[in-house]
C-alpha cells in the first residue's frame, strides 16, 4: 500500500530495517499454514491479519503528539497498549512478541537472535464485529446499548484516579489547541470562527464543576479514543479495545468526557436512541450526584470529541491527493457543524409520563427522551429502577409489598423530584415516569417545574382494563413488579381531577400512534422520530 507524504515525512531512520519487517509480516510464510495476510494501517500503526490472529506494529514515526521513533519507544508503546487494553477487561490481547533477525539474516517471531521490532499480539475478530458496522448495518438495540454502558462504567469503575487534578483547565488547553491547529489546516471557513466562540462561552458554565469531580477522582486513566469502531462484539458482549497507549495525558480525562466519545460517535451513526440509552444507563449504574451535575459540561465535551474529530480528518487531508484531501476537508467541516450542533443553547422542559401499569409509560418515556432537548436527549428517571436501587437489589429481583407502601412510594418519588432538579439545573431535560395516581405527586412535580422555570408537560396514559391486563401479564425482564393483581387493585382507585398542564391520551393502540399524539402534545417537532431498535 503506498504511504501518504506526510508519513513518510514522519519516518525516522528506522524505517529501512521496518520495511523488512513490513515484508515478513505481509508474507503468508511466516505463518504456519501459510494463510491469506490482511492488512490495516493507520498513521500510527500497522495491522496484519493472519489465520485466528492479529499481528499490530507501530510505525517508525514521530509526529508532534506521538513518538514511535525508536525501538525502545515502540516497544515500551506495544507493552502499554496490551497493559492498558487487559485492565479494561479485553480478552483481545495476546502479549507483546519480538521480531527478531537470526545469523542467517531471516526474521522470525520471537526465536533467537536480535530484536529489530515489537509486535502486539492479538485475536483476531470479524470486522463485520465492529459496532461501527454493527450501528451502519442492524443499528444498536436498546439490549446492545444497555450492554456497552454496562462495559463503559465498568470500564471506569476500575481505572486508576488521579485526585487533586484540575478539570478545566486541560479542556480549556485542548479547545484552544483544537482552534489553532484547525486554523492552520485549510479548513478556514464561518464554522471554526463559531466554534472558536462557542467554546469559550461555555467554558464559563463547567469549570467549578469540573474541578470538584477533578478533586473527587473523576479524572481517571480511561480508554480515550472510545468510539464505535473501537469496540468489538467478542463472545456475545461489547469489548473495548485500541485503548490509547501513546500519551497518558490524552486518556487521564473525565470520566464522563471518555464517555461522551462514545455517544457523540452513537449520534454521528443516527443512532440518538442508543446513545441515550447509554447515558441514561451509564448514570442509573453510577448512582453518583457529581455524574448528574456534570452533564453542564456535555454539551462541550461533545462538541470536543467531534471537533477532534474534526482536527483528525484535516490533518489527514493533508496527506492525501487532491480529490480526497477536498473530500477529507469537508468531511471535517462536516464534524464542525456537527460540534456547533452540540453547544446550542435549548431550554431544558419537564415532563411527567403517568398512568397505570401496562398503559407503556416506559415504552413511551424512551422513545421520546432521545428527541427532547440536549444531545442526546432527556434524562429518564424512572420510579420502578429507582426503588430497586434504594432497596439495595437487582433491577430484576422482586420486592415485597412493603416496598409500595405510602411511604415507600413517597421516598421515591422524592429521590427522582431531587435528581431531576440537578438534572434541570445543569441545562437538560428531564422526562419522570411514574404511575402519578396521586394528586399531591402530581402538584409536586408541577411545582418542581415552576421552581427551576421550566415548561412542564405531563402525559396521563389510559387504555381499556382488558389490555392494561393483557400487557403486565406477558411482561418479561423488566424492572416493573407489577402482575395483573397489581393493575385490578389500582384500577379500583380514583385519581382524581387532573389540572391543565396535564393531557390524557388513549394508549391502548400501537407505539408509533400513541407517540404522535405524546409528541404533539408535547409540541416536539415531527423529525428522525424513532423508538430504540429492540
Amino acid at each position: 500500500m503506498p504511504q501518504s507524504e506526510a508519513i513518510r515525512a514522519a519516518m525516522v531512520s528506522g524505517d529501512r530495517e521496518q520495511q523488512d519487517v513490513i515484508a515478513f509480516l505481509g508474507d503468508p510464510a511466516s505463518y504456519s499454514g501459510g494463510q491469506r495476510i490482511d492488512r490495516f494501517e493507520t498513521h500510527g500503526n500497522l495491522v496484519f491479519l493472519a489465520g485466528g490472529d492479529a499481528w499490530k506494529i507501530k510505525r517508525a514515526v514521530k509526529f508532534p503528539y506521538m513518538d514511535f521513533s525508536t525501538l525502545a519507544k515502540r516497544h515500551a508503546a506495544c507493552i502499554r497498549e496490551v497493559e492498558i487494553n487487559r485492565r479494561f477487561g479485553s480478552a483481545l490481547y495476546l502479549g507483546c512478541v519480538p521480531i527478531v533477525r537470526s545469523r542467517d539474516g531471516t526474521l522470525a517471531f520471537g526465536s533467537d537472535g536480535d530484536v529489530v521490532e515489537w509486535a502486539v499480539h492479538m485475536r483476531r475478530f470479524d470486522q463485520s464485529a465492529l459496532l461501527s458496522n454493527v450501528a451502519r448495518t442492524t443499528g444498536i438495540s436498546c439490549d446492545l446499548a444497555r450492554e456497552l454502558a454496562d462495559v463503559v462504567h465498568e470500564a471506569h469503575d476500575r481505572a486508576e484516579r488521579f485526585s487533586g487534578t484540575s478539570g478545566a483547565a486541560p479542556l480549556r488547553e485542548l479547545a484552544a489547541s483544537i482552534s489553532t491547529r484547525l486554523s492552520k489546516s485549510g479548513i478556514a471557513c464561518l464554522e471554526l470562527e463559531q466554534l472558536a466562540r462557542g467554546l469559550s462561552d461555555r467554558s464559563k458554565t463547567w469549570a467549578a464543576t469540573l474541578d470538584e469531580r477533578a478533586a473527587t477522582g473523576f479524572v481517571r486513566r480511561c480508554h480515550g479514543d472510545l468510539h464505535l469502531a473501537n469496540i468489538v462484539m467478542w463472545n456475545g458482549r461489547p469489548a473495548l479495545y485500541d485503548a490509547i497507549e501513546f500519551d497518558e495525558a490524552v486518556a487521564t480525562i473525565d470520566t464522563l468526557y471518555d464517555l461522551a466519545f462514545l455517544l457523540m460517535d452513537l449520534d454521528r451513526h443516527d443512532q440518538r436512541p442508543a446513545a441515550n440509552v447509554v447515558l441514561n444507563r451509564y448514570l442509573w449504574r453510577s448512582q453518583n450526584p457529581l455524574d448528574l451535575r456534570g452533564l453542564v459540561a456535555l454539551p462541550l465535551f461533545l462538541a470536543l470529541r467531534a471537533a477532534v474529530r474534526a482536527m483528525v480528518t484535516a490533518d489527514r487531508a493533508g496527506q492525501e491527493s487532491r480529490e480526497a484531501r477536498e473530500t477529507d476537508l469537508e468531511k471535517a467541516r462536516h464534524y464542525l457543524r456537527v460540534a456547533l450542533h452540540f453547544l446550542a443553547v435549548l431550554p431544558p422542559q419537564l415532563v411527567a409520563m403517568g398512568g397505570f401499569s401496562g398503559t407503556g409509560k416506559t415504552t413511551l418515556a424512551a422513545s421520546l427522551a432521545p428527541w427532547l432537548g440536549q444531545a442526546p436527549g432527556a434524562i429518564h428517571l424512572r420510579t420502578d429502577l429507582e426503588r430497586k436501587r434504594l432497596a439495595g437489589v437487582g433491577e430484576l429481583d422482586r420486592l415485597p409489598e412493603s416496598a409500595y407502601s405510602r411511604e415507600a412510594r413517597k421516598r421515591v418519588y422524592d429521590v427522582l423530584y431531587e435528581k431531576a432538579r440537578s438534572v434541570l439545573a445543569t441545562g437538560h431535560s428531564v422526562i419522570v415516569d411514574a404511575v402519578f395516581a396521586e394528586q399531591d405527586a402530581r402538584q409536586t412535580i408541577q411545582a418542581l417545574a415552576r421552581d427551576v422555570g421550566a415548561p412542564f408537560h405531563g402525559i396521563w396514559l389510559h387504555a381499556d382494563p382488558e389490555k392494561l391486563l393483557g400487557r403486565v401479564a406477558v411482561r418479561r425482564n423488566d424492572a416493573s413488579d407489577a402482575t395483573p393483581e397489581v393493575v385490578r387493585g389500582q384500577l379500583q382507585s380514583d385519581p382524581g381531577p387532573f389540572s391543565a398542564e396535564w393531557t390524557a391520551l388513549d394508549a391502548g393502540g400501537t407505539l408509533a400512534k400513541t407517540l404522535g399524539r405524546a409528541r404533539a402534545a408535547i409540541g416536539v417537532a415531527n423529525t428522525s422520530f424513532e423508538s430504540p431498535t429492540e
